[in-house]
């Protein structure tokens, strides 16, 4: 659907744009967008290298251990049906770790390995397990405790205080992850 939406729109504005006189103000946003975002990427590339390389020293060391012992007590109220050894436990207290700083796309490898070693214990693989669906919750609505993408972002477009934002952003994710929770923990007893 959004393979047409999003072409639609562009070819709309053109028309528009070229109606209207304004070939010129259209070609200098094509080209000054352009530019925002080739910065955008290369200022996100940068913070991302970094995580990405923060998380994979982490994993080869004793950091996770002690991070998933941390972990453990809540661990065990959201997949209760996940035994403590077992090496899906550490895979998704990585991918916790990954969202609580932040690190969405550091995030996403590590909740999809999660994924497909929980699918290999599931025993209806046409339907998602609890433990599943509670980790799909997790990653929607994840609490952040340093937000790097969004700083990222303000930093890249000037910002006077890019992180003044972060309080803000612990509120709403703390309220989006307890209200997740509890839906999610609500349905599952339902169903």
């Amino acid at each position: 659907m959004l393979n047409i939406i999003w072409p639609l729109f562009l070819i709309v504005s053109f028309i528009y744009g070229i109606l209207n006189g304004r070939l010129e103000e259209i070609n200098t946003a094509v080209f000054e967008g352009t530019k925002s975002a080739v910065e955008l990427s290369i200022s996100l590339l940068g913070t991302m290298c970094l995580w990405n390389g923060i998380m994979m020293i982490a994993c080869k060391t004793s950091i996770v251990k002690k991070l998933t012992k941390i972990l453990s007590p809540i661990m065990k109220k959201l997949f209760p049906d996940i035994k403590k050894e077992d090496k899906v436990h550490e895979e998704i207290s990585m991918n916790i770790i990954a969202n609580i700083m932040g690190l969405g796309n550091a995030a996403t490898p590590l909740g999809l390995k999660a994924m497909q070693s929980m699918q290999r214990e599931n025993k209806n693989k046409k339907t998602l397990s609890n433990s599943m669906a509670m980790l799909i919750v997790l990653n929607t609505a994840s609490i952040q405790i340093i937000p790097t993408t969004v700083i990222a972002i303000r930093s890249s477009l000037k910002s006077n205080n890019p992180t003044r934002m972060i309080v803000p952003v612990w509120i709403a994710t703390i309220c989006a992850a307890v209200a997740a929770i509890g839906s999610a923990k609500i349905l599952m007893k339902k169903f």
